[in-house]
């Protein structure tokens, strides 16, 4: 059996790293990968969700936060630097990526020192989301991630995002109570926390080697930041580029 990767990969724009999230699941893996990654200050929508439902738009126009939208499900999250991306690629279709996503991101918790909960779409705290999930399905793999607040302030997260709609629809976001792992009292530092990852996702996948970016990842996010991640209605509506051939 090959053994999994690690992918070590670094991008300043945010559309890049959403880019490359899609990438490593185009280029369909031979053994699971798993990619860390965080991202400047933004709201990230998902695949089918409304920006008028989800986002105070106003907020983020007078302050500089850029909204944009991911090739998955899940809810509207917010990023910065304090938030830790988490990208788990599988090549089996007939895995289920929520559980997996799940076991690693319950694992990398309890290491650092705090009693976690599955819960609805999330990795629990108490009463209070720490980490969000979110999947992606096509014939030749699934992809899930995660997000993983480290010490982004969760009066920050509110600022940015709407609260629950008058009128429910089966895309809007669930809103939960959130808090960090600062705010739970640790402050590992990243570089602890991440290593915190790497082990939880060698235990439950088992051994990951880590390497750079294969060619073909990187020509796929080119691909993709053309059709998508650079196209301004992707991000405000959903719609891609008629040239986009996504295989």
């Amino acid at each position: 059996m090959n053994p999994g990767s690690d992918v070590r990969a670094i991008f300043a724009d945010p559309a890049e790293n959403l880019a490359f999230d899609e990438a490593l699941l185009r280029v369909a893996q031979a053994a699971p990968a798993v990619w860390l990654w965080r991202n400047p200050a933004c709201v990230v929508v998902g695949r089918g969700q409304k920006l008028a439902r989800e986002v105070r738009l106003e907020a983020c126009a007078r302050d500089g936060i850029p909204v944009l939208r991911r090739a998955s499900g899940g809810g509207t999250v917010f990023h910065d630097p304090g938030n830790l991306n988490v990208t788990l690629v599988l090549p089996d279709a007939g895995q289920r990526p929520l559980e997996a996503i799940g076991a690693v991101m319950r694992t990398a918790v309890e290491g650092l020192g705090l009693p976690a909960r599955i819960g609805e779409r999330g990795l629990f705290v108490g009463e209070a989301k720490l980490c969000g999930f979110a999947v992606f399905r096509t014939k030749t793999g699934l992809l899930a991630h995660s997000t993983l607040l480290v010490d982004t302030d969760a009066a920050r997260v509110g600022a940015y995002l709407t609260g629950p709609p008058p009128d429910p629809r089966p895309l809007d976001s669930h809103r939960s109570p959130v808090a960090s792992l600062a705010e739970h009292g640790l402050r590992p530092g990243l570089a602890t926390v991440e290593a915190a990852v790497r082990d939880a996702a060698s235990a439950v996948l088992g051994p990951l080697v880590p390497r750079p970016p294969a060619q073909s990842e990187v020509d796929k996010q080119r691909k993709l930041l053309r059709t998508r991640y650079r196209y301004e209605r992707w991000h405000s509506d959903g719609a891609q580029r008629t040239d986009a051939l996504l295989g």
